[in-house]
């Protein structure tokens, strides 16, 4: 298959959880590059606010609900025609270790994380089926592996990698590539809440502070910024990636590589 036109303009690109960070950082990006981006979620101003920043299309809408997906779906066919992509990126809850997590929270993180993304997919793919499309999930490192106190979420983030594979292994005959990417620490809204939170707990000055902790074993030693997040999304969510399906990208500045025993050694 040529890559020739890898450029995404003009293509429709669905995004999840797009009000802030990562979302918001992607509908910049795929808008940048003339492509027409599409908001999804439950909060109106937020994604509205990106909305008109990228001359998109803002709904509100609860993705992880049948008839939320399958009517955001028709509304995107019936005003851009198409749909070229599809960004998984809500997420969030489950913040507790398992016996600090009720049955509602365990639904709650569940819901947020893995149901908003199998849900819109599923309402997706006969349109993503017919433009030969992507899905892009965003998972986390804690998809891989397992931080502290954060059971709900951990699994969550886990269930998306498994929800990419399946559905990369079911479609890419009908021409849908699904990939998951799995950033580290991304300073975010909702990262910089944890950071204030540790930065309280431990007694620290700033969460500028918290972010150097908790990045100093990471080989790059930093947070990522939303944008570069943003341009492995759309790296996988064009024709410039168009041999990888069912993957598993990290982008993490290396903490995965850490041999965790060895680092008193450094």
């Amino acid at each position: 298959m040529s890559v020739t036109g890898a450029s995404v303009a003009g293509k429709v690109v669905v995004i999840t959880g797009g009000g802030t960070g990562i979302g918001a950082a992607t509908a910049r990006r795929y808008a940048a590059e003339g492509a027409r981006v599409v908001l999804v979620g439950r909060r109106a101003a937020p994604i509205e606010a990106v909305a008109a920043e990228t001359r998109g299309l803002a709904i509100v809408a609860d993705a992880s609900v049948r008839t939320d997906a399958e009517a955001a779906v028709r509304r995107v066919v019936t005003e851009l025609g198409r749909i070229d992509v599809v960004v998984a990126n809500a997420g969030g809850h489950g913040l507790a270790t398992v016996l600090d997590t009720d049955d509602d929270a365990w639904e709650l993180a569940f819901r947020t994380n893995v149901t908003t993304a199998f849900v819109l997919a599923r309402a997706a793919l006969p349109q993503l089926i017919e433009s030969h499309g992507q899905i892009v999930v965003v998972s986390s490192l804690a998809g891989l592996f397992a931080g502290p106190g954060v059971a709900g979420y951990t699994v969550g983030k886990h269930a998306l990698i498994g929800l990419t594979r399946t559905l990369a292994r079911d479609y890419g005959r009908f021409g849908v590539r699904v990939n998951a990417v799995c950033p580290g620490w991304v300073q975010t809204p909702m990262a910089d809440e944890e950071m204030d939170e540790f930065a309280r707990s431990a007694g620290l000055d700033s969460r500028e502070r918290g972010y150097e902790i908790v990045t100093a074993d990471v080989p790059l030693g930093r947070p990522a910024q939303p944008e570069e997040i943003a341009a492995v999304i759309r790296f996988l969510g064009s024709n410039e990636s168009s041999y990888i399906t069912g993957a598993t990208i990290v982008a993490d500045g290396g903490a995965h590589i850490v041999d965790v025993p060895t680092i008193p050694l450094a």
